[in-house]
C-alpha cells in the first residue's frame, strides 16, 4: 500500500510503498476514504509533540474497515467507520479506571504511537472506531474526528446554560466549526477575529455579532465562555477584558509561549481557565450527529492523495480555508 511517510524529524513527507499492516487481536483493518490535515500534523512532522520516526501521520481518518482481528464482535466488514485520537489505555492505570484514558500514561494514539490515516490502510483497535451516520459523506467525516469533536467537546465541557452567550476566539479550521456548533445548541454566538475578509462567511455560518478583539467583545455586551480555537494566546490574553463575571475561557490552541493573566481578572470576575481536548467518546458522537443532520457543515479544500505534499504546505503556512482533507 502506499502511505505518506515522514522520515524523521523536520523531513519532507514521502510517499512510499510499505506493507499493508494485518489486524491483531480486538482490531480492524480500514481502507482510508478520507484524511483530515490537521495544524497538530505540522507540530508532529517538526518533531513539537514526542514521537517516534519514520511514522505515517493523520488522526482525521475515515473509511470502511475490510478485515476483522480475532475477537472482534463490535463491528463488521463494510462499516463505515472513523478514528478518533486516543483509541486505549493501558486499562488498569488510575485514569483508565475512572473512564479516562487519554490521561494514561501508555494509552494508543492514531499518529502517536501507532500509524495514522495518511495511508491506504491503517490499523485500529474496534472499540475506539466510532460509525459514520448515513449520508455524511467521507470528507465531512473526516475533520470532525479532530476539528469538530475538539470544538464540540470543548462546548459542552464548559457547560454554558440556557440564555447565556458564546464567544469564538479565531475563526479558522476549528473557529468556523464552532460558530455552527454553538448556534446549533441554541446559543447567541459572537466571533472574535481581525480578519474582517471573513465577515460574510461568518454570517453564513450563523454568528450573530462579530468583534474583532477582547474590547470589541465587552462593548457587545460580552460572553459567558470564550472558546480559544486558534494558537495565539495574546489573543486569549486579550479576550480576558470581554468574558462575563463568572465566566470560562476554553483554551483548545496553544503555542510556545505562556498565556499571561491578570490574577485580578480572575479574582474580581471570579473566571475560570478550562483546558480542553477531545474529553469524551460521548461529544464524538454528538459532533458526528450534528454535521448529518446538516446543522454543521466543514468548509473544506480535498486533495487527492498524490497532492499530500500541496496540502500539508498550505496548512502549514496557514493558507488553507478551513479544512484541508486527503481523498483516496
Amino acid at each position: 500500500m502506499r502511505a505518506a511517510v515522514v522520515p524523521a524529524a523536520g523531513q519532507r513527507w514521502q510517499i512510499q510503498e510499505v506493507p499493508t499492516p494485518q489486524p491483531g487481536p480486538n482490531q480492524v483493518l480500514i481502507r482510508i476514504r478520507a484524511s483530515g490535515i490537521c495544524y497538530t500534523d505540522v507540530h508532529q512532522t517538526h518533531g513539537h509533540i514526542p514521537g517516534v520516526f519514520p511514522r505515517v501521520l493523520g488522526h482525521e481518518p475515515v473509511g470502511e474497515i475490510t478485515a476483522l482481528g480475532t475477537g472482534v464482535t463490535s463491528r463488521k466488514v463494510g462499516d463505515r467507520v472513523g478514528v478518533p485520537w486516543v483509541q486505549r489505555g493501558c486499562g488498569h492505570c488510575e485514569w483508565c479506571l475512572r473512564g479516562r484514558p487519554l490521561f494514561c500514561a501508555e494509552s494508543v494514539g492514531t499518529s502517536m504511537t501507532s500509524a495514522g490515516g495518511h495511508a491506504e490502510y491503517m490499523l485500529a483497535y474496534a472499540d475506539a472506531t466510532m460509525p459514520i451516520p448515513e449520508g455524511l459523506p467521507y470528507e465531512q467525516a473526516a475533520p470532525i474526528f479532530c476539528a469538530g469533536y475538539t470544538v464540540w467537546s470543548g462546548l459542552r465541557w464548559a457547560d454554558p446554560q440556557p440564555g447565556q452567550r458564546v464567544a469564538v476566539l479565531g475563526i479558522g479550521g476549528l473557529g468556523h466549526l464552532a460558530v455552527q456548533y454553538a448556534k446549533a445548541a441554541g446559543f447567541e454566538t459572537i466571533a472574535v477575529t481581525r480578519s474582517d475578509d471573513k465577515d460574510k462567511l461568518i454570517r453564513q455560518l450563523g454568528a450573530d455579532h462579530i468583534v474583532r478583539d477582547g474590547s470589541g467583545l465587552l462593548k457587545a455586551g460580552g460572553a459567558d465562555v470564550v472558546l480559544a480555537t486558534g494558537n495565539s494566546v495574546d489573543a486569549m490574553a486579550d479576550s480576558v477584558q470581554g468574558i462575563r463575571p463568572d465566566g470560562k475561557l476554553v483554551v483548545m490552541g496553544f503555542e510556545d509561549k505562556p498565556l499571561a493573566i491578570a490574577p485580578v481578572d480572575f479574582i474580581m470576575k471570579r473566571l475560570r481557565v478550562i483546558g480542553s481536548q477531545q474529553n469524551h467518546p460521548q461529544y464524538l458522537y454528538e459532533a458526528l450527529h450534528l454535521a448529518a443532520s446538516g446543522k454543521v457543515k466543514v468548509h473544506t479544500e480535498t486533495y487527492k492523495f498524490d497532492e499530500v505534499h500541496r496540502a500539508y504546505e498550505r496548512v502549514e503556512h496557514g493558507q488553507a480555508r478551513f479544512r484541508a482533507v486527503l481523498t483516496f
